[in-house]
């Protein structure tokens, strides 16, 4: 079993940086490949990074060259460097684990958190 704790949500204006972070808990967490989800006001959950257990990375297109997905294996966490945020940004964003392998699909992931809200103001 994994548990998933993500924290440093908040408010923040356009243009300006958060960082979040997502604690882990399980013996394997190092083989999991983690994903970064969010679900904006009315809408559907989307992918917005992932990265293997290895480190490589992959970034939805509305977020390339601006946010940037990291992992410290000896702390179990996993990291989202948001900058240059804009408002469209505004949601809950959401850690998730996968078991094998990474994916851009949120029902292959296995593990979820209970989510941060992040909100963008103009």
């Amino acid at each position: 079993q994994v548990e998933l704790v993500e924290s440093g949500g908040g408010l923040v204006r356009a243009g300006g940086s958060l960082s979040l972070s997502c604690v882990s808990s399980g013996r394997t967490w190092s083989t999991y490949a983690m994903g970064w989800f969010r679900q904006p006001p009315g809408k559907e959950r989307e992918f917005v990074s992932a990265i293997s257990w290895s480190g490589d990375t992959l970034y939805a297109d509305s977020v390339k060259g601006r946010f940037t997905i990291s992992r410290d294996n000896a702390k179990n966490t996993v990291y989202l460097q948001m900058n240059s945020l804009k408002t469209e940004d505004t949601a809950v964003y959401y850690c998730a684990a996968r078991r094998t392998g990474w994916s851009s699909a949120a029902g292959e992931y296995n593990y979820w958190g209970q989510g941060t809200q992040v909100t963008v103001s103009s």
